[in-house]
């Protein structure tokens, strides 16, 4: 421990804390922009977290700048107040001055530090020659370099965290721009879609491709029968988007606001994350048995298979063929759904509500068309569903709770748990143990996979087969540990679960904006509740609803009809040719 001054008050803090850190543990609140300890080093770039230390010259970056004992610090003297002001006007002075149009208006970090540090007054001229230059070639993710104040947050995610480092910085001083290297379009390069960058960017310079327009639209259309379907994740986080205390679980109530909107059916991709547990299960069966690629590797996450096509296509083999939860519901509801409706199924449309900006990408892929349309039309955020019930002008807090539609709308906890990661994992061990050995498991609650850990291990005896060794990881850095590991042949693993992003789908680059570890718990824990406390069934393959698709539509696990509708294959991409399907 390090004993210091701040502020007049004496106080210990662990070696290697930052003055930010100290500030923090004594109760101070110093305004910072790029300090985000979550994602790992940052450059102190901003320098707006400024504060005086006894001994030297200058004033010192506080998120970077390390304590040491008997260091005096002064984080509210005149000097302090005027350099940080100083320091965010300048900020200012070269950012657009649309606010009141900015997508996060009303959530912006650098709104919230002028206001913190007292700013009235912008002295100085924005530049008028400044140009938006758009980039708008990708289907998840804008990106506004006017609005882009250097903070290095983006860079640091997607290289530290993502491991992907598609976003960098060029040039020096006032010139510095921040963006995908050579000029290149985000589209142009190996970028997963995942969206953490938005996640991490303070300001409006990343955000999410808004398709909200094109919903209204189809929802007026009376030619057009509208379904949706909502990812396990968005109902724990939903509620933040209207005040609600993090971690609400608001099922009933996110039903009955797309019923408001408009929509003609509310189905839930709960009901094909366990149908994907049979699907996957039965796969990994049959690999086991018959000597199939191993480690089996789950599908589900859109950000993950785009980075394994591009960092690790010697190894799509490993992938389950399973399509995502998303994209089975989207072929089934214009197939099975027309025809137990009597609906004619070029007039269905098919929304998602996703926690994941990925999955804007993933429903636009050439192979995802196996109904005879594209199975999903249009993506849209948990962000941008609020802002669809904003306009509407409902009372989302006050809703009554409703149900969900027939046929695709039963679920059971094992669904619900897929929003978290080691969710997907869990489900399968349940109905995997149940199947093979005509027994449940003694714990349906499969605690060794749960949690925040960057990479998870588990082993469970299933009967006949033995001991069956599982791993977890979520984040693409995690990810190429095991990655790395198969590629070396020394993963022992019979299934492996991966999640492009950290703490999985309740942290995903479409979920509400700030997203903590401690917000990840909670919304996780929301789930694990809905799981173990509100569902009747807790195990995919009890499903009733599965069992009647199977009875009266798909047949068979794995049989036919399943491998038409619910399987699909993968792009050999590389990292040369980013966007590009290689040889």
């Amino acid at each position: 421990m390090v004993n210091l001054t701040i502020d007049n008050v004496k106080l210990s803090v662990a070696e290697g804390s930052t003055v930010l850190d100290a500030a923090k543990a004594a109760g101070i609140k110093v305004p910072s922009l790029c300090a985000w300890p979550e994602i790992g080093h940052l450059p102190g770039a901003c320098r707006v977290c400024v504060c005086e230390v006894e001994g030297q010259r200058n004033l010192v970056a506080s998120c970077v700048f390390p304590v040491s004992e008997g260091m005096i610090i002064k984080t509210n003297t005149e000097r302090v107040r005027k350099a940080r002001k100083l320091n965010v006007e300048l900020i200012l002075a070269n950012h657009p001055t649309e606010c009141n149009i900015c997508v996060r208006n009303n959530n912006c970090d650098l709104q919230r530090v002028a206001e913190q540090v007292g700013l009235r007054e912008v002295r100085f001229q924005y530049p008028l020659e400044k140009e938006k230059h758009l980039d708008t070639s990708s289907p998840s993710i804008v990106r506004d370099p006017s609005k882009c104040i250097k903070c290095y947050r983006c860079v640091s995610v997607c290289e530290n965290v993502q491991g992907v480092s598609v976003l960098s910085p060029a040039f020096r001083g006032d010139k510095v721009f921040i963006g995908p290297p050579f000029g290149l379009s985000l589209i142009d390069t190996n970028c997963t879609m995942c969206g953490q960058c938005v996640m991490a960017c303070p300001v409006g310079a990343l955000y999410e491709k808004d398709y909200i327009d094109e919903v209204w639209k189809v929802l007026q259309d009376p030619t057009k029968h509208v379904v949706v379907q909502e990812a396990p994740a968005i109902r724990a986080a939903l509620g933040e988007e209207f005040g609600m205390p993090v971690g609400s679980l608001v099922t009933g109530k996110m039903i009955s606001a797309l019923r408001r909107l408009g929509f003609d059916k509310v189905f839930d991709t709960n009901f094909t994350a366990d149908l994907t547990i049979i699907e996957e299960g039965n796969e990994l069966l049959k690999r086991v048995k018959e000597g199939g690629k191993l480690p089996m590797i789950t599908s589900c996450s859109p950000g993950w298979i785009k980075f394994c096509e591009h960092f690790y296509p010697d190894l799509l083999d490993n992938l389950s063929t399973c399509k995502s939860p998303q994209q089975m519901l989207g072929a089934l509801a214009k197939t099975y759904y027309p025809q137990v409706a009597g609906i004619d199924p070029k007039d269905v449309v098919v929304v998602s509500i996703m926690p994941c900006t990925a999955k804007k990408f993933e429903c636009q892929r050439d192979e995802l068309c196996d109904s005879g349309f594209q199975d999903v039309d249009y993506v849209l955020t948990t962000r941008e569903l609020g802002r669809m019930i904003k306009q509407a002008g409902i009372d989302f807090v006050n809703l009554p709770d409703g149900d969900y539609d027939n046929p695709l709308g039963e679920y059971t906890g094992a669904g619900t748990i897929f929003g978290a990661s080691g969710g997907v994992m869990e489900a399968a061990l349940r109905t995997v143990y149940a199947v093979v050995t005509g027994q449940n498991l003694e714990d349906l609650n499969v605690t060794p996979v749960r949690g925040l850990e960057g990479v998870k291990e588990a082993s469970v005896n299933v009967g006949p087969l033995g001991e069956v060794k599982v791993a977890v990881a979520h984040g693409l850095g995690n990810a190429r540990k095991l990655m790395d590991k198969i590629r070396e042949g020394k993963a022992d693993y019979a299934f492996i679960e991966i999640m492009a992003c950290p703490g999985g789908c309740i942290a995903g680059g479409g979920q509400p904006i700030p997203t903590t570890n401690e917000i990840r718990l909670k919304r996780a824990e929301a789930l694990y509740k809905d799981d173990g406390a509100v569902q009747k069934f807790r195990q995919s393959h009890e499903n009733p609803s599965v069992k009647r698709i199977y009875e009266i539509f798909l047949k068979e696990p794995l049989g036919h009809k399943s491998h038409e509708l619910l399987h699909t294959h993968y792009v050999k991409r590389g990292t040369d040719l980013p966007h590009n399907e290689v040889d």
